[in-house]
This record gives C-alpha cells, sequence and structure tokens, in this order.
C-alpha cells in the first residue's frame, strides 16, 4: 500500500467519522477531505472543481427552482386534499390512496417539498377522522424515497451518478431507465407498507405540553405551533440559552423533539440540529411571518398555514410547465429529434433550465429570491463527491477494494459482487448522506466491473438504488428526519419498518438488475 493510497483511505475514514458525528454540515466535511486531497498533489485543482461544472449538479440545482415552484403554486396541496376521504376510513384504505400518488409525484420532483406539503396535511386530516398521523408519516416519507427510485430525477443521487457516467464517456442515464427497476421495488415496497404498517409502527403518543396548555393558550390568542429546523436556521449547534428564541421569533419553545427524544426540561442546555422539531406558543403573527420562512423546513398548528395567494391559472401553468419538462427530457433523448436537432442536446439539463427560468418569469417562486430555495449544502457536497471519486481512482484505492470484493465474491463472480457492492453502499447512505454513498461507491463500481471484464451499467444501476433506497434510520434520508420529530417517532420506530423494507429493496434489486442489464463482457 504506498503513500497515495494510505494517505486517500484515512481522508475517507476520517470524512466518515465526521459526518457520523455530524459536527459540521456535510458540503464542508467533504470540501475539507478534497482540498486535502490537493494538497497532497493526489488531484489536480481542475479535478477538485470539474464537479461544480458537471451538468448532473446544475440540473440539481435547477430542479430545486422547477420543486419550488410547484410547491408554491399549492397545485400538490390542492390535488391531495381531494384524494383524502372526509369521512370514517381504515388506515390501509387511505394509504392505498394516497401512497401511489405521492411516490408519482416524487418520481419528477424533490422529496423534501413533496414531504413538507404532504406531512401538515395528513397530520391535521388523520387528527379529524379519528387515525393515527404515526401509520401515515414513515409510509409517507417512504413512499417519496421509493419514487425517487423510477426515473433520472427522481432524486439527486441519481443525477450523481448520470452526471459521473457521462465524465467518464458513458451515455449517461435516460429519463426513465431506472423505472424498470425502480416501479417494481415501488409497488413491493408500498404493498409491505399498507399490509405492515398498522402492526410494525406505532400508535400515536400524547404530546407532553399540548394536551394540558393548549386551551390557556387559545385564552391567550396563541396556538400550539410545531416547526422542523432547516439547515438555514441560525441557531444550529448552539445551545438554547445562548440563542434567544422568544426575542428573534415571538414564540417561546415548549418543547423539543430531538433523535427520537422529547426534551421539555432544561431546554436551555440543548443543542439545536437540523431536524429537530420545536413545539411553540405562537400567535397568528408567527405563522404569518415565518409559515414560508427557508429557516423552517416545515410548520403546522392544525391548520391551513398562510402562503403566498396564487390565481388558479398559475396552479394549472405549474403542472403543465412540469409536464412539458418530462415529456420534452423523454421524447429529446429519442434518435429523430437528436438528428432534427444536432446542435442542441435535448435532455433534462436542456428542459430543466427552460422549466425554471419561465418559472420565475411567470413570478411561480419569488425571482428576487431564488437562491433561497437552492440547497447550496448539497450542491456543494454533490461537486466534491466528483472530486472524492477521481482521488479514489488516481490513487489507486478504488482498485484496491474491488480487488478485494472480487475475492470476497468468490465463486459468485459478478452477481455476488453487485450484492456486496450494493450492501456497501446501502450501510454508507444509513450512516451519512446518500450523496456522499455515491462519490465513494462509483468508482469501486468502474473498477468492479473492470475486474470482472463485464459491462459497468449493472453496478451504475445499483448505486442509484442503494444510495437513495435509506429507510432504517431517520439520518439516511432527510424526509426520514422530517417526520421523525412530526410524527414523535423513536429511532427504533425506523428500524422495525425500515430494515424489512432495506431488505425487500435489496433482493429485489440484486435479483432484477443482472436480468434487466446483463453482466455483459466487454474486451
Amino acid at each position: 500500500m504506498n503513500f497515495e493510497i494510505l494517505f486517500v483511505l484515512l481522508g475517507l475514514i476520517g470524512m466518515l467519522i465526521a459526518l457520523i458525528k455530524d459536527k459540521m454540515r456535510p458540503g464542508i466535511v467533504l470540501l475539507s477531505v478534497v482540498v486535502l486531497f490537493m494538497v497532497a498533489g493526489i488531484i489536480s485543482p481542475q479535478q477538485m472543481v470539474a464537479g461544480f461544472s458537471n451538468r448532473g449538479m446544475i440540473t440539481v440545482a435547477l430542479l430545486f427552482l422547477v420543486s419550488e415552484g410547484i410547491r408554491q403554486s399549492g397545485a400538490l396541496s390542492t390535488v391531495v386534499k381531494k384524494l383524502l376521504p372526509n369521512e370514517k376510513t381504515t388506515v390501509a384504505k387511505a394509504q392505498t390512496r394516497i401512497l401511489p400518488i405521492v411516490s408519482a409525484f416524487s418520481a419528477f420532483l424533490n422529496n423534501t417539498p413533496v414531504v413538507v406539503i404532504f406531512a401538515p396535511i395528513l397530520k391535521n386530516w388523520s387528527k379529524r377522522v379519528g387515525l393515527s398521523c404515526t401509520k401515515f408519516l414513515i409510509p409517507l416519507s417512504y413512499a417519496t424515497i421509493l419514487g425517487g427510485l423510477c426515473t433520472l430525477i427522481g432524486t439527486s443521487t441519481n443525477l450523481v451518478v448520470h452526471g459521473m457516467m457521462i465524465d467518464r464517456g458513458y451515455e449517461g442515464l435516460k429519463m426513465f431507465d431506472l423505472a424498470y427497476i425502480g416501479i417494481p421495488i415501488t409497488v413491493a415496497g408500498l404493498l409491505f407498507i399498507i399490509l405492515t404498517s398498522k402492526k410494525l409502527l406505532p400508535a400515536e403518543r400524547p404530546d407532553n405540553f399540548e394536551e394540558e396548555e393548549a386551551d390557556v393558550a387559545e385564552g391567550n390568542g396563541q396556538h400550539v405551533v410545531e416547526v422542523v429546523l432547516a439547515s438555514r436556521f441560525p441557531g444550529l449547534k448552539r445551545k438554547l440559552k445562548t440563542f434567544d428564541f422568544k426575542r428573534r421569533y415571538g414564540a417561546e419553545i415548549k418543547e423539543i423533539r430531538q433523535g427520537g427524544q422529547v426534551i421539555t426540561d432544561n431546554l436551555g442546555e440543548v443543542r439545536l440540529q437540523e431536524g429537530d422539531t420545536l413545539v411553540l406558543l405562537a400567535d397568528d403573527a408567527f405563522t404569518k411571518t415565518w409559515g414560508d420562512s427557508s429557516v423552517f423546513l416545515m410548520m403546522t398548528n392544525g391548520k391551513e398555514i398562510p402562503t403566498r395567494q396564487m390565481p388558479g391559472w398559475k396552479k394549472w401553468t405549474a403542472l403543465a410547465l412540469l409536464i412539458i419538462m418530462i415529456v420534452g427530457a423523454t421524447i429529446g433523448e429519442l434518435p429523430f429529434f437528436q438528428e432534427s436537432f444536432p446542435r442542441v442536446k435535448m435532455d433534462m439539463f436542456f428542459f430543466a433550465s427552460v422549466t425554471a427560468v419561465v418559472m420565475a418569469w411567470l413570478k411561480l417562486f419569488p425571482p428576487k429570491k431564488y437562491t433561497k430555495y437552492i440547497s447550496w449544502d448539497i450542491l456543494i457536497t454533490i461537486a466534491c463527491a466528483f472530486a472524492i471519486s477521481a482521488a479514489m481512482e488516481e490513487s489507486g484505492l478504488a482498485a484496491l477494494i474491488a480487488n478485494f470484493i472480487k475475492q470476497v465474491a468468490g465463486s459468485l463472480g459478478a452477481w455476488g459482487a453487485l450484492a456486496l457492492l450494493y450492501l456497501v453502499t446501502l450501510i454508507i447512505t444509513e450512516l451519512v448522506t446518500n450523496n456522499a454513498a455515491a462519490a465513494l461507491a462509483f468508482p469501486l463500481a468502474l473498477e468492479t466491473a473492470e475486474k470482472f471484464g463485464v459491462d459497468p451499467m449493472p453496478f451504475f444501476i445499483a448505486i442509484c438504488i442503494a444510495a437513495s433506497a435509506g429507510f432504517a434510520t431517520p439520518i439516511g434520508y432527510q424526509t426520514n428526519l422530517i417526520v421523525q420529530g412530526a410524527g414523535n417517532y423513536k429511532f427504533t420506530d425506523f428500524l422495525k419498518i425500515g430494515v424489512p423494507m432495506d431488505l425487500i429493496v435489496m433482493i429485489i434489486s440484486v435479483s432484477l438488475i443482472p436480468l434487466i442489464w446483463p453482466f455483459t463482457a466487454v474486451g
């Protein structure tokens, strides 16, 4: 093992430890590691910054704006409200009506706004019809994850792998390539949720604060409001006693839900984290002022949170633009259109660019504030992922690990190697973040395919699925973190239903991927 391999290996181990400890945002952790690799001469400055100009990464940024335009138009909330039954129903019947639609939307939109829109509506509706919201919020998050497996734009991880493929001279993924494996996984996953969530998910846990003090609050013109802290909340990593929440926001914190724990005592000593749910006492001015703010991922108070009022035509225009983007990117990949317009590559990047700009012109999202709707940390994480992948290849670490994978796979050959690569990627995404998992797994996929002398496509598809299908922990996917506090879930609640989900998706993936994308020998 030479110096470069050892240096990159130690750097990646340090990166994983830092991500698990959550002392800094993922973007700055990956950027720190990439800078170290550049200083050590393992990658060049050009390789370090190459990811920032990658079409896949920029497409992710554009899709943030498209998703925000759809969210602010109110089109999604209108659809889900019409789906929800007004009369008494059962958990299974309600899930059967809601979850497939959620998966369909999340196949084409960023998962986070889908959950942010649907979660408060489902929570308020379940209370009105006498059902436990805990039977719907984890399934809501899982449905968005499953839907994201079905298309190129369903999740940022797919676009990361797509961008890395293009960088290495491969054609990349088409819009519905992943649907061949994503749809069977989604159908199986939704069936599992509908059939088992009533038993595997907990009954609703009473709030420590809400029942006793809500009536008193109402008498004083205040309401119980729940907010989920976003990455832009200024008090992250600070103790509450050093961050005057009441002075800044005009609301009093009565309860904090963090990491599956409900905290009501010594609140001043609590260090606030992204994804924490705060139970507040606030007046109507709070929801009007902060209901659409980027410092809170989600807000609910048992009724409608005020948002920008949009005329009806904008709702339908937003949906029409989304459909045009999807259809355009799909047919734009056909040979006829490529031959007819040789100077214009009408791919997802092209149509996402046009759609985002048109939405800004039509003010479907406030064009003067467009930067606040983009998650810059995710973009930096993605851009650095390309440099980390390059470092693993340049140093020889990827080839070394690929040799190890080949030896462990033994007589099972490429199929066994695929299963092992899937498992490693899944473990990383459950512990840290999906884009970091893709960054580490991609060069391993390339080198492993080369060791077996086969087409790497099956391994690329496995990375897309494994890096996005994190069900077993709340930290495995941001939507899990959002619903954890909103539903007052414990860590073990995710394990009970998430581990079987992980196994189901892995078995389907490892079984079907080689049948759909065979291990074709390459010269």
